[in-house]
């Protein structure tokens, strides 16, 4: 029987090795195949469970009362996301392209911790990361203007990506909610940086980085 339960064995493939940086999670879960825009978990869900992303991309999102959807992040391979301090899922995550993810249970990892450094040191990392890039996501919505807010987005994902020229696996909407602003600010935002000369979009998704300086400056 599968470790996390019968219920979540549907797409499982438990019977393939965990990459290489996944080897001690791996003791403890099995990846899951998840298609695009397929829900991950719900928002007010157990949060008995933690994942790390094998491929893909996976956001967090919240809904509010009104109806209002916020973005938490973007989860590439090898983040790790559903660390949640208290017993529930604040956010929901869904599968952004077709993904694969680890899926692990948290009692287990938690009783192997006590003896395990390794893991502990591990679990302490992917801690720490999510508390570094909520802290960044505040001061990115409090702090900057809607031209930062968006530069800061187009950076993060070339340094993402590598490289200057970036396909991106979200959309402007998805931009939107992530930033705080609406879609067509982003769009304005957009054209101004193009006008500019910093960056140069190919299509909706895919653009090239043309003044990095320039766009890190922006962010200084």
């Amino acid at each position: 029987m599968s470790l996390l339960g019968p219920q979540l064995s549907r797409s499982f493939q438990s019977a393939s090795p965990p990459p290489d940086d996944d080897h001690d999670l791996g003791r403890f879960g099995a990846r899951m195949g998840f298609a695009r825009n397929e829900e991950i978990y719900a928002q007010d869900e157990e949060a008995d469970l933690f994942y790390r992303v094998v491929s893909g991309v996976v956001r967090t999102t919240h809904l509010t009362s009104d109806g209002r959807r916020h973005i938490g992040d973007f989860y590439y391979a090898g983040d790790v996301f559903g660390l949640d301090a208290g017993k529930t899922h604040r956010f929901s995550a869904e599968a952004l392209t077709d993904c694969v993810v680890l899926v692990v249970r948290r009692a287990a990892v938690g009783r192997a911790a006590d003896t395990d450094i390794a893991l502990q040191r591990l679990i302490w990392t992917a801690t720490c990361r999510e508390l570094e890039r909520t802290q960044a996501h505040l001061m990115l919505l409090g702090r900057r203007s809607a031209c930062e807010k968006v530069a800061s987005f187009l950076l993060e994902a070339a340094n993402r990506a590598g490289g200057d020229l970036v396909t991106l696996p979200m959309g402007r909407q998805d931009m939107a909610d992530y930033l705080g602003l609406t879609i067509e600010t982003v769009s304005r935002m957009v054209t101004q940086l193009q006008s500019e000369g910093v960056v140069r979009f190919l299509d909706c998704r895919s653009f090239k980085v043309i003044r990095r300086p320039a766009l890190e400056a922006m962010l200084a």
